[in-house]
């Protein structure tokens, strides 16, 4: 379990089910986790159970599903991951989703993201982590570039939302720049 200031990262529970499956039924955070890709939203129940199960059986050596949790009441919001570990090239790649509409906007992604790089440069020992978003999620850009993750390529039009199409932008953070940034310190 990582703590910070507003959120801890705890495991997965069999019953954070519940909140899994109205955050993937949700459309505006399918919209905006995604782009509005169906993969996300909406799903059955079963659906959501097949892959919560999946998650609980991860090896922590290829990746890991955690709950991100409000401090104040423990009520989870949102979930953080790490997959693709590559161990021998130290590399993983992260994914963070707040489910909870009222959570956007207050740091709670920024700071559940924020614990999880602490662990893979740190407990993990990676050199690099990556990530990936649409060029129409302005706040994920923001909150990834203040984290220091710094643009290394776009997929140009790869991604549909309704009508339109959008770039998905790939980032990559090292674990020097994120030494260099001062974040490490900003760890609760």
């Amino acid at each position: 379990m990582f703590e910070g200031r507003l959120v801890r990262l705890r495991a997965l529970r069999a019953d954070d089910l519940g909140a899994q499956l109205r955050w993937r039924n949700d459309p505006e955070v399918a919209h905006w986790a995604t782009g509005g890709h169906p993969h996300f939203g909406p799903v059955s129940r079963e659906a959501v159970e097949r892959f919560h199960e999946a998650r609980l059986r991860e090896d922590p050596r290829d990746g890991a599903t955690f709950t991100v949790e409000e401090l104040d009441g423990g009520r989870p919001i949102g979930m953080a991951d790490y997959r693709d570990l590559d161990a021998f090239a130290g590399r993983a790649t992260v994914g963070i989703t707040i489910g909870e509409r009222d959570r956007w906007g207050g740091g709670h992604g920024s700071e559940a993201l924020r614990l999880l790089l602490g662990h893979l440069f740190g407990a993990c020992r990676l050199r690099r982590v990556e990530l990936d978003t649409w060029s129409g999620n302005e706040r994920a850009l923001r909150a990834f570039r203040r984290l220091g993750f710094v643009e290394e390529g776009r997929r140009r039009a790869a991604v549909r939302v309704g009508e339109e199409w959008y770039d998905t932008v790939e980032f990559g953070l090292l674990r020097e720049d994120w030494a260099a940034s001062g974040a490490l310190l900003q760890q609760p």
